[in-house]
């Protein structure tokens, strides 16, 4: 099926919501879209979730290779959808057809670079330290090994209908790890939402899964999302969005009889620090580099460079005035939603109205109901130290440019700011002294620190860490890009002196799973 219904889809089942009804809009025109979607209440919560707990048992027992094979199932079954697909979130969300089959590769590729972690045997290193009876004192035989959670429950973002939402980065790392997902999608794209659920359930049954492996809710994230959070069977929450809606599932969960492990992506301004060599060398370059970075998608992309910080000088008013002239050139990009374009013109006006900053340039005017007007707008580091709301993120393209007297005062502003995703530099050769200082003081801000690049195109691996201190996530020592993710949804358990017929495989003698393991400290697949 390639048309949505306007259903949820609970352990298999399409169920139409009692609730408040809901239909997606088309941010470039403002039209409401077809089908209308019924809000879930707690009878569908309590649904959803009983199917999960019910699947996490056999699920969890099911082999590294089964689990493959169903995401790469559920990876074919999202390209089965073709064009239509793609249409649908263009028409929900307003995103470039280029972009979204973009994001549609992204998504069905993590599924599989997933799969592939499951076959290689890398989900999980377990350990073992044979049982040294001669020692004094003598040493039992322990063996560790990861296990999953239990159900997790997903957050769909506004901003990546696909990448971030029901088939995205949250939910394949969980379905990774041995977890049933229950999935609250987003407002802005139920119908791709819907779509989506349609293809993981359909790999469900086709693989032989319990149907509580994956459920898809809609409903209002302060009743339905939090009474998803606070259900005793949910043992984790992944969570892309604002600050405000990230806390307060943080708060809900924290709140619980058994607290639960939050995983929230929230606010990041992604520092951007041009050092004096490479102004000098280079600031056109660097110059139209941030505004391509600062545009792109409208602003809305979790990474991009949201403040600018440089010591002051004729290097760095060229690259400011380069700057400027980019952003005033300008046309407008359509935003995810209505309620998202008003956010950030009021945003942009605030900023505009602070005593302390200085407008530099803003994009070409406009009057479509749901447009980004990039801005960039400049003050002096001992303003922007001293007043929060210059530190605050304008989810949108919208950039502060912070003049530092000196080096000093530039480290000093990067030591002032919130945890972020991202930290960049850009150096030549004569800055690198001063950079090895300035990254000293990022590797404590950032989870990503670039140099000579953008943060915008956070690329799928191994090495690649999408997190970062407070506020930019709840957990900063995680990540929800690359295979690293899966370990959230993971948790250690010791098994001592553990009867050999009892050992569960992959702690077993002679390595059966084939699994890369550590014995006694050293690695290998044996």
């Amino acid at each position: 099926m390639t048309e949505p219904t306007g259903h949820m889809i609970i352990a298999g089942e399409a169920v139409a919501g009692s609730g408040a009804t809901i239909r997606a809009v088309d941010p470039s025109t403002g039209a409401a879209l077809e089908p209308p979607f019924g809000y879930g209440d707690a009878g569908d919560v309590e649904r959803a979730c009983a199917a999960a707990a019910a699947a996490f048992g056999p699920y969890r027992r099911t082999t590294p290779v089964r689990r493959a094979e169903f995401l790469e199932r559920v990876a074919d079954n999202i390209e089965a959808l073709g064009d239509a697909l793609v249409e649908r979130a263009h028409a929900e969300s307003g995103l470039p057809v280029a972009r979204l089959t973009g994001e549609r590769g992204r998504t069905t590729g993590q599924l599989r670079m997933f799969a592939k972690l499951l076959r290689d045997g890398d989900v999980e290193v377990p350990r073992i330290d044979p049982a040294l009876p001669d020692r004094t004192p003598p040493r039992p035989d322990i063996r560790q090994r990861w296990v999953p959670l239990g159900p997790v429950a997903v957050f769909g973002a506004s901003n990546f209908p696909l990448a971030f939402s029901v088939a995205g980065g949250d939910t394949a790392s969980a379905l990774a790890a041995g977890c049933p997902v229950v999935v609250k999608g987003h407002d802005a794209h139920p119908g791709t939402s819907e779509l989506v659920a349609r293809a993981i359930a359909d790999a469900v049954a086709a693989s032989g899964l319990p149907a509580g492996t994956f459920s898809l809710l809609f409903g209002h994230g302060p009743d339905l999302g939090t009474k998803l959070v606070t259900d005793p069977r949910i043992r984790a929450v992944g969570f892309t969005g604002s600050r405000t809606g990230g806390l307060a599932l943080v708060a809900a969960a924290q709140a619980r009889p058994r607290p639960i492990p939050v995983y929230a992506e929230m606010s990041s301004v992604n520092p951007v620090f041009p050092l004096p060599g490479a102004l000098a060398e280079r600031g056109a370059e660097i110059a139209a580099g941030f505004v391509g970075s600062l545009t792109l998608g409208a602003g809305q992309f979790c990474t991009n460079p949201g403040v600018v910080v440089a010591v002051d000088g004729p290097a760095l008013r060229a690259f400011a005035n380069a700057a400027a002239s980019a952003v005033a050139a300008c046309e407008p990009s359509t935003m995810l939603t209505p309620g998202i374009a008003d956010a950030y013109r009021r945003g942009v006006a605030a900023l505009a109205a602070h005593p302390s900053v200085e407008v530099l340039a803003q994009g070409v005017e406009h009057d479509r109901p749901a447009a980004c007007r990039p801005a960039l707008v400049a003050t002096d580091a001992d303003a922007f130290v001293a007043d929060e709301a210059l530190r605050e993120e304008v989810f949108g393209g919208c950039s502060v440019l912070v003049r530092c007297r000196d080096a000093e005062q530039v480290r000093a502003v990067a030591a002032a700011m919130e945890g972020q995703l991202t930290a960049t530099v850009h150096a030549a050769e004569s800055d690198h002294a001063e950079a090895a200082e300035l990254l000293d003081v990022l590797e404590l801000t950032a989870g990503r620190v670039l140099f000579d690049g953008w943060p915008t195109g956070v690329e799928v691996g191994h090495a690649m860490v999408h997190g970062g201190p407070f506020p930019s996530t709840s957990d900063p020592r995680t990540t929800s890009v690359g295979t690293l993710a899966v370990e959230r949804f993971l948790r250690p358990v010791a098994y001592q002196d553990v009867p050999t017929a009892l050992l569960p495989s992959a702690v077993a003698d002679g390595n059966p799973d084939g699994l890369l393991r550590r014995i006694d400290g050293r690695p290998g697949r044996h």
